[in-house]
């Protein structure tokens, strides 16, 4: 709920202290909540670096583990307000401008709705553009040329 919709309604933007008591987020919330709004955009491929992406294959192959949700995604979390950064992985051909709109701005209602937190800023990373034929691969045994 942005601070507009929330004064309009008769309550403070962001609030999360009232005479009854108050409410804390704990930084780990907002953090699934920016990684799988950043998610839902299509032309993301992943979150995260280069490494983190290597640990969370690993993760994936333990049995009962699975991959974090929160991976690729930093935040600072206050009282009132909250502040993101995204590191993605983009699907190639995909406008990068385009999607980093997109995902700035699920990302911010997502927070915003969820957890009455104001977001200050979504700072987003790029640090890769995934080519189908990186994951995809020749068949094993395959040679390309012969």
């Amino acid at each position: 709920m942005s601070a507009q919709t929330a004064e309009k309604n008769g309550v403070p933007g962001g609030s999360l202290a009232t005479d009854k008591g108050s409410t804390t987020i704990a930084d780990v919330v907002v953090q699934k909540v920016a990684g799988l709004a950043a998610r839902e955009i299509r032309g993301v491929h992943a979150l995260g670096g280069g490494a983190t992406r290597a640990l969370s294959a690993l993760r994936e192959r333990i049995p009962g583990a699975t991959a974090s949700v929160g991976q690729g995604v930093s935040v600072e979390v206050g009282e009132k307000q909250a502040a993101v950064d995204l590191e993605l992985v983009v699907e190639y051909g995909v406008p990068i401008a385009d999607l980093a709109r997109s995902v700035r701005g699920n990302v911010i209602n997502a927070i915003e709705q969820i957890t009455g937190l104001e977001v200050v800023e979504v700072n987003i990373n790029v640090n890769d553009v995934h080519i189908p034929s990186d994951s995809e691969g020749d068949e094993p045994g395959t040679a390309r040329v012969r």
